[in-house]
């Protein structure tokens, strides 16, 4: 389940484009991430398959986010993606989908991750890797 304390994490507040296409966080935690989402007519293209962006965006999130939850403490840092390789498998039209995401390197700033993207029929839709760079953290006041 969701890491309290993670409630304005990627569906809330702070991932206005992930909340607006229905993305929702599953799971979070040191070194893996976990999304899904339930199609409907927005994520099609014209020939009624999942459109290859709304594919990228659930992968990068759970690859990106796969880094973010800090081993101690487990509060959520901030990252950029500095590389993403998409493999686009199988079509999809309907359904829910989960994105996974687990770190396979980390650095010191920077990290890598690979992703899957999987039908709930465990179809295998598409794949991901990607280095991210951790973004020093902001205290606010």
């Amino acid at each position: 389940m969701t890491t309290p304390g993670f409630a304005d994490a990627p569906g809330g507040a702070d991932n206005p484009l992930l909340e607006h296409l229905g993305i929702r966080l599953v799971d979070v935690g040191a070194g893996r991430a976990m999304f899904e989402i339930e199609l409907d007519a927005r994520h099609l293209n014209r020939q009624g398959s999942l459109q290859g962006g709304v594919a990228a965006t659930l992968l990068d999130a759970a690859c990106g986010y796969a880094g973010l939850a800090d081993r101690d403490t487990g509060a959520l840092g901030q990252a950029v993606t500095v590389m993403l390789s998409i493999g686009y498998l199988a079509k999809v039209g309907s359904g829910r989908l989960r994105a996974t995401g687990k770190v396979t390197k980390m650095g010191r700033s920077t990290y890598f991750a690979s992703g899957e993207l999987v039908s709930e029929t465990g179809d295998l839709i598409a794949t991901a890797q990607g280095a991210f760079k951790r973004s020093p953290v902001i205290e606010e006041g």
